[in-house]
């Protein structure tokens, strides 16, 4: 053999050797990323199974809180600047609220379907179903947001009438509603990716990527809407900008910190990941969806009744009501998870703990809040809107809301629990009851009789009627889980 060739065969096995190597450290690499995520997994479940139930609600429910109350501020940032336009302006804002409420009812079922499933998996240990259902999940809600805004756009029109427009503000709602629609898939996901980190127990997470979202709506909405004097499309293009920003930073936050990783190839759109996210999505696809509805219903009547002015009052009582609801919704939302992962590992004791605690604390706040309500009613209606039309039909009717607003904790807590243990059409009548079951009918019926007081009287009495129907549905599930404490719940209080 000459010397170059033995100089050729000491390259080639240098080579190899360095091939070699290299590809024992990725492996090293791959395996240390693998063992560092199962740690945080197993530290997750350690704190859902066996930290006292009141400690970890508080602790996944803070960042949730925040999560939601800053999602409610920016919401409520669009009819705050678009309130210095016009009253039209201010009516349109509200009326698309209806549609924003359908992008997120599918987003939700999604979310919370996916989320639910996912969380009963970890708690029982089965890492690649909880894996493979969250980017089934993901998948799915941009299948929908995608097919969401090609109607909605092609029947832009139609759709505006439909949502309860009057002729001064049919402008402004199709400007709003269209850049809406356009981000609908952007939206969707957000809201799914947000949920599935919750239900994971990273709360921060889903926290960062929300304020992210809404910090960049509230900065772009007096710049485009009185900078670039863009009106209502302003507003909306805010809007779509925050919800892009948020998704942008949850899905960085999803491939973080010991969460599970979407990937295309564990997408699977067969009839079991659809079923089983069905189950646990279709109540919060029945609570925004019709909630939705009532909303059309509500903004045709107030029209009918009382013109754009009372469109305008009741958008605004909404959105109050939105904004103090969503501290609640933020504190059930850091029980859900504890509920999933508990249900799924066998330890029901901690579930039902968890539930009448929640209860228990949520009650509390919405009394100190509907005092407040209804003793600066009128005040608070004018700060949205400086208007004595406005506001004599939004004061009266946030103080029959907040009559029965400390209702509302039994409600959304009951319905949190059935939908999070798979209870899906317990839950589901849970979710339909108070924007639909009652609402609905109520909105229909009450004005013929009083006029705008009946606009005014009808989320109220419908509240108080899905509070009573919610008893006799959760009582004998609690009594299910009336059973002697597991040996990991040691620690319960």
């Amino acid at each position: 053999m000459s010397n170059n060739d033995s100089e050729k065969n000491k390259n080639i096995g240098a080579e190899s050797d360095a091939v070699v190597t290299l590809s024992e450290v990725r492996l090293d690499t791959e395996e240390a990323r693998k063992d560092e995520a199962d740690r945080k997994r197993a530290a997750k479940y350690r704190m859902m199974t066996e930290e006292k139930v009141p400690d970890v609600i508080v602790k996944l429910s803070i960042p949730t809180i925040i999560s939601m109350l800053v999602t409610a501020f920016y919401n409520s940032a669009d009819t705050f600047f678009v309130g210095r336009i016009s009253n039209s302006a201010t009516a349109a804002v509200g009326i698309v609220f209806s549609v924003m409420a359908i992008i997120q009812a599918f987003g939700f079922m999604c979310g919370h379907g996916s989320g639910n499933y996912m969380a009963r998996m970890l708690g029982a240990g089965e890492t690649k179903e909880a894996s493979d259902t969250a980017s089934t999940g993901f998948a799915m809600s941009l299948i929908i947001g995608a097919v969401l805004a090609a109607l909605g756009i092609f029947f832009r029109e139609e759709l505006a009438v439909v949502l309860g427009a009057t002729k001064t503000s049919m402008k402004d709602t199709i400007d709003y509603m269209t850049i809406i629609l356009l981000a609908a898939p952007v939206t969707m996901a957000q809201f799914v990716v947000n949920n599935q980190l919750r239900f994971q127990g990273s709360a921060v997470y889903a926290m960062v990527g929300l304020m992210a979202g809404a910090v960049i709506n509230v900065a772009l909405d007096p710049l485009f809407i009185f900078g670039f004097h863009m009106g209502v499309r302003g507003a909306a293009l805010a809007t779509a900008s925050g919800q892009l920003i948020s998704f942008i930073v949850l899905f960085i936050g999803s491939r973080k910190g010991g969460n599970i990783k979407m990937h295309l190839r564990n997408v699977h759109l067969n009839f079991h990941y659809i079923k089983e996210i069905l189950n646990g999505g279709l109540p919060s696809l029945f609570r925004q969806g019709l909630a939705a509805a009532a909303t059309m219903l509500l903004n045709s009547a107030s029209g009918r009744l009382g013109g754009d002015a009372a469109i305008a009052g009741m958008s605004i009582v909404s959105r109050t009501m939105l904004i103090v609801s969503c501290a609640l919704i933020g504190f059930g939302q850091g029980f859900q998870p504890v509920c999933s992962f508990n249900y799924g590992a066998g330890l029901k004791n901690r579930v039902r703990q968890g539930y009448f605690f929640c209860v228990r604390i949520g009650t509390v706040f919405l009394s100190v809040m509907a005092v407040l309500c209804y003793v600066f009613s009128a005040q608070i209606v004018r700060f949205f809107r400086n208007s004595d039309d406005v506001v004599a039909v939004g004061k009266v009717a946030l103080r029959y809301q907040a009559v029965t607003l400390p209702l509302m904790a039994t409600i959304v807590i009951t319905n949190m629990l059935l939908q999070s243990i798979g209870m899906g059409v317990r839950a589901s009548v849970t979710a339909s009851a108070r924007s639909g079951i009652f609402f609905i009918p109520l909105i229909l019926t009450l004005p013929h009789f009083f006029g705008i007081t009946g606009v005014e009287v009808s989320q109220a009495i419908a509240d108080a009627c899905a509070f009573i129907l919610a008893i006799p549905l959760v009582v004998p599930v609690l009594r299910g889980l009336k059973k002697p404490m597991e040996a990991s719940a040691g620690n319960e209080t």
